[in-house]
């Protein structure tokens, strides 16, 4: 991490006391992380921008909305929301369905008061049907997709947006063939940099915050970036010719007065309230966004070394309002995002107040800090999102998984490949299904305890079949094919005395079973099964 974590100890003994860090006690440690967030954070939201077919300040704008309101209106501790890479292809699509980015915004607007109705309707509890190995999986393809997609940036081959994470990109290429354009045409200028920055970090990481205290005040992540301004200044001066490329910089809108800033925001058109296609990105861009905050946000607590858990409905809630806010200002629909969180998280952030200090600083740089931060190097900043990306990946999260056996394993690397070669939600979709068919396997192989007289060491005793506390329609596949392979002429007894809930589908199955079986001979006894009607009967 590009800061050191909580003591384990110490995090242990306030979860159990029930302390945690409030939001003015941590300010050592939120500041210096709202920072890191803040150098991560601006060329995504530039970035997503010009992805999204977007104003450029568009992303900005719901980067600071992110961070200076919904930090506040959330209960989560650790997350930031944003603009997320998810939503680009929406956007797009809707630019050209409505026909102007003034009514996306308009749509923006709407799917905010969706989602507020998601959450007093109390939809968030969704997230909280997510299993532990698809979430795993899902932080460990980001970190893999982070390393991948950075590895461009950090030769100086910039041709794609910041956060892009889909495997096939808006040039043509994907991400393999990628890494294979810029290793064969890499710029030796942002490479250097890169270099330099990756071995500050992790000096600064694994040694210099260990052995100083000084440096445990300091993100590394500052000092990089400070590194990289002073060593582009160098080869301007000294070395033109590994001097960096603007393409390969920051690239922020030049503002000079409050003036200048609301001439280039734009506001929503008002007249696309009355067209139903309207309605329907509205509807698209609520779902979406809201699957990726609940995703998002139970990533997070899973990261959280305090172990907090965020009201997933309260969460629905506050992100509905930064949409609202977001569209009413110009800005692009947000999310909260794993990205900026895990940053926030790696930096040692303890509470929101990270989050809001990102947001403000998002705010100033705008109005103040754009010829300073248009001086940085993005591989510089690659160099930071390759570090978060190995803490998100890391070799023993695949080792802990493994040992967890092949129901925990499986759903855990599909979702990772299947993230990487698709998208963020398609992926998660897919691990999600391997995840259901073991929950299937497991009711199938639970329904029922079958006891046979030979395993008593008698032949007279019945056949006994011993219903579980629980039985589902699930379990209605293992129990019919249990009942058709009973041997004929033999005496059965199903028993349901230990069933607190026995589905209707199941009744149906063991009725349909009772009037079958005098033709196979067989002498059946229930106990504690209710008779149900079967039609047709």
């Amino acid at each position: 991490m590009i800061k050191n974590a909580p003591d384990p100890r110490k995090t242990a003994s306030s979860v159990a006391s029930g302390r945690f860090p409030s939001s003015f006690s941590s300010l050592s440690q939120d500041l210096p992380a709202g920072l890191v967030v803040f150098l991560v954070a601006l060329p995504l939201c530039l970035g997503i921008s010009l992805a999204s077919g977007a104003p450029l300040l568009s992303g900005v704008i719901a980067g600071i909305v992110g961070g200076v309101v919904v930090a506040w209106l959330s209960g989560s501790a650790l997350s930031v929301s944003g603009p997320a890479a998810g939503l680009t292809a929406i956007i797009v699509a809707a630019i050209g369905t409505l026909g102007s980015f003034e009514a996306v915004l308009a749509a923006t607007v709407i799917a905010g008061v969706i989602q507020i109705g998601l959450g007093v309707a109390r939809a968030g509890i969704i997230g909280l049907y997510f299993p532990t190995s698809v979430i795993r999986g899902m932080l460990a393809a980001i970190g893999l997709i982070l390393i991948l997609k950075q590895i461009p940036h950090f030769l100086g081959i910039d041709t794609d947006y910041f956060e892009d994470l889909s495997f096939l990109q808006f040039d043509g290429r994907n991400t393999f063939s990628e890494i294979s354009n810029a290793l064969e045409n890499f710029q030796l200028g942002p490479a250097l940099v890169g270099l330099v920055c990756l071995a500050i970090l992790i000096g600064w990481d694994n040694v210099l915050s260990k052995r100083s205290k000084v440096a445990q005040l300091i993100p590394g992540a500052l000092v990089v970036v400070v590194v990289a301004i002073l060593l582009n200044l160098v080869f301007d001066s000294l070395i033109p010719t590994l001097s960096i490329r603007p393409e390969n910089m920051v690239s922020l809108p030049r503002i000079t007065s409050l003036q200048d800033a609301a001439q280039l925001i734009t506001v929503p058109d008002w007249a696309a309230f009355s067209r139903p296609a309207t309605y329907t990105v509205a509807f698209t861009i609520a779902i979406v966004a809201s699957l990726e905050t609940l995703l998002s946000v139970e990533a997070v607590d899973k990261l959280d070394p305090y172990k907090r858990t965020t009201p997933t409905n309260r969460e629905m809630m506050a992100q509905g309002a930064g949409n609202m806010i977001s569209g009413l200002l110009g800005g692009l629909p947000m999310t909260a995002v794993i990205v900026r969180s895990s940053a926030n998280i790696n930096s040692g952030g303890q509470t929101r107040m990270s989050a809001f200090f990102h947001g403000l600083l998002l705010l100033v740089s705008l109005l103040f800090l754009g010829r300073v931060l248009n001086q940085i190097p993005l591989s510089a900043l690659a160099a930071i999102l390759l570090v978060i990306g190995y803490k998100l990946t890391r070799p023993a999260l695949y080792r802990t998984q493994w040992k967890l056996g092949w129901q925990q394993f499986l759903p855990f690397i599909i979702t990772i490949v299947a993230i990487l070669f698709t998208d963020l939600l398609k992926g998660v979709v897919l691990g999600l299904v391997v995840g259901i068919f073991y929950i299937l396997k497991a009711n199938y192989d639970s329904a029922y305890y079958l006891s046979k007289p030979t395993e008593k060491g008698t032949d007279d005793g019945p056949i006994i079949l011993r219903l579980s506390s629980q039985v589902s329609f699930l379990n209605k596949a293992s129990i019919i094919k249990v009942l058709e392979e009973l041997p004929m002429n033999s005496r059965v007894v199903i028993d349901g005395s230990d069933s607190v809930f026995i589905d209707y589908d199941v009744l149906e199955a063991i009725e349909n079973f009772r009037q079958a079986a005098p033709e196979r001979g067989i002498n059946l006894e229930l106990r504690d099964v209710p008779q149900v009607e079967v039609m047709g009967h």
